[in-house]
């Protein structure tokens, strides 16, 4: 359900996602998340579906869609199972969006058309074992050979979402001199494939959740990268890794929002066909006072991210509204997700049912692309910002 009017076109990719992930995605989720595997075939599904190039434009096989449109699809997929979401939040958000805004012509003909068909999924490369919240911090280094032909990295990158078969990666690497640092305002932005020598996939991480979704960590030994890589201005990587992250926000909101709508959906027929003293407990207040709760969170956020969407495709500055739907979101995925665990009792804590693993992959939304502690700081210095300005 949206509060927002949508559009013919909008309504048909929302019963196109909500389709294709009951049909397609819903049915293995549980064993994907049991085996802690997610098929490439699925992500290349999904590309010949028109998902990983929804904010691309048409010149580059993407569709060309507004925000809202990609939102409403990232959440019937989150819905289905969250894995595939983060997949395609990632990918639609951060390593084309980089590409599309601050990549020379050559590199967007390159390499956005082949993105957004699915053949070439891309993967974000900011975090490190030491730089998390504080991503500026990082140490991989990015030394320029001799004869300006190339740039040697050196480092290690941590939690890279979809690391294990990423045909693109968008790495963030230190440009400036180990006896001169410059701070965030050294660090560059470069494009890294895998069959650059010195790239290695390292170890892939055991998750509580997303455990479909592959969480690796890259190293980089000498790695060659060709000087025609480097993604826009040097030294300007940390200002494309964070105007990225606004958006990518979204998707996570989004994200969020489908394992809670999920979760809520759930409870509902769960409450329904659950007898306890007699009568289905979806007759008890207790009961029917937690679904309106879950049910009102979750409007509230979903209302709050589709206007930000809106002022997005308006041109308009999303930052401070991109963290507040980030935050808002997440935090009631996490609260529906308990709420309905408590719902399903015993069987919610146990992996036959569905909110076991509902609840597990809640948790991470609180965590990546911004902790929700980083996101207040966000809010609160946007809006001393905008004080001081007044």
């Amino acid at each position: 359900m949206s509060l927002t009017p949508l559009t013919e076109t909008q309504q048909e990719i929302q019963t196109l996602a909500r389709n294709f992930g009951r049909e397609e995605i819903t049915p293995h989720a549980a064993g994907w998340d049991r085996d802690a595997c997610f098929p490439v075939a699925v992500a290349h599904r999904m590309g010949e579906l028109g998902f990983l190039g929804m904010l691309l434009p048409e010149a580059y096989d993407g569709l060309g869609l507004d925000t809202l449109s990609y939102l409403l699809a990232l959440e019937e997929i989150a819905a289905a199972d969250a894995s595939a979401a983060v997949l395609m939040s990632v990918h639609n958000s951060l390593p084309t969006q980089m590409l599309l805004h601050f990549g020379s012509d050559a590199q967007r003909e390159r390499y956005l058309r082949p993105m957004a068909r699915g053949e070439m999924i891309g993967a974000f490369a900011l975090s490190e074992p030491e730089a998390g919240s504080d991503a500026s911090s990082l140490r991989c280094q990015a030394t320029r050979s001799a004869d300006g032909a190339s740039w040697v990295l050196d480092g290690t990158k941590s939690w890279v979402t979809s690391g294990t078969f990423a045909g693109v990666v968008m790495v963030m690497a230190r440009t400036d001199s180990p006896d001169a640092r410059r701070g965030s305002k050294g660090i560059s932005a470069f494009i890294v494939t895998p069959d650059m020598p010195g790239f290695h996939v390292g170890k892939k991480e055991d998750k509580m959740g997303l455990r479909a979704s592959p969480t690796v960590q890259l190293t980089f030994d000498g790695l060659r990268v060709p000087a025609e890589n480097l993604l826009g201005t040097e030294g300007q990587g940390f200002v494309y890794a964070m105007r990225s992250l606004d958006n990518g926000r979204l998707g996570i909101a989004a994200q969020a929002l489908g394992i809670a709508q999920s979760a809520l959906d759930h409870s509902l027929a769960y409450a329904a066909e659950r007898h306890q003293f007699k009568q289905p407990i979806r007759d008890f207040q207790a009961i029917q006072f937690k679904l309106a709760d879950m049910a009102a969170r979750i409007e509230s956020a979903r209302a709050l991210l589709h206007a930000t969407a809106a002022a997005k495709d308006r041109g308009e500055t999303i930052t401070r509204y991109g963290s507040m739907c980030k935050l808002l979101a997440s935090e009631t995925a996490m609260w529906v997700t308990t709420q309905a665990v408590q719902i399903f009792g015993g069987y919610g804590y146990v992996k036959e049912y569905p909110v076991e693993k509902l609840f597990r992959d809640a948790k991470i939304t609180e965590i990546y692309e911004g902790t929700s502690e980083i996101q207040r700081i966000v809010i609160a210095r946007e809006l001393y910002a905008v004080r001081d300005h007044d």
